[in-house]
């Protein structure tokens, strides 16, 4: 390593910190982002015909997931959005009928959000229709050798979080 005392020099040392942790090597940031392209090139693929916009999709989703009823201030700050889109969100969801509104228990101003067996089912067909249509583009361009590094490779995604 020469003396150059440049800002522009490449230690390799990978070991400053910013706001998210140690700065990531070069190469670890490109897989990242054609990681991320190619999931959203997936997603953006398979969402067309879904009957659910993202966003009440991810509201059923994560009520069901919690397994327990929320208020709007709560679905809020999980889905990170607004108070008033929230409510509005949940006004679509409970007027087509896939959540119900209780009165919370010790608060009155408060309302519970709790999915309906309907919201259910229309999260389940989602989700079933979504799967269908990439094992069906599994089967379809990728060999059994193909689809093995890929299933490996979702095993090494699921320890990402």
């Amino acid at each position: 390593m020469t003396s150059d005392t440049s800002d522009t020099k490449d230690t390799g040392d990978t070991s400053d910190t910013s706001d998210t942790g140690p700065v990531p090597h070069p190469e670890t940031l490109e897989l990242a982002a054609d990681l991320r392209a190619a999931v959203g090139d997936l997603v953006r693929a398979i969402r067309p015909g879904d009957t659910l916009p993202q966003n009440q999709a991810g509201v059923l989703g994560l009520l069901i997931r919690d397994g327990r009823a929320l208020t709007v201030s709560e679905l809020a700050a999980r889905q990170r959005v607004r108070h008033q889109s929230m409510a509005r969100t949940v006004t679509l969801l409970t007027g087509a009928g896939l959540v119900t509104q209780e009165p919370h228990a010790t608060d009155g101003r408060k309302l519970l959000i709790t999915p309906t067996e309907a919201g259910r089912a229309a999260l389940a067909e989602q989700r079933a229709r979504r799967e269908a249509r990439i094992a069906a583009v599994i089967e379809a361009r990728l060999t059994p050798e193909e689809q093995e590094t890929l299933r490996r490779g979702v095993a090494l995604l699921r320890r990402l979080p």
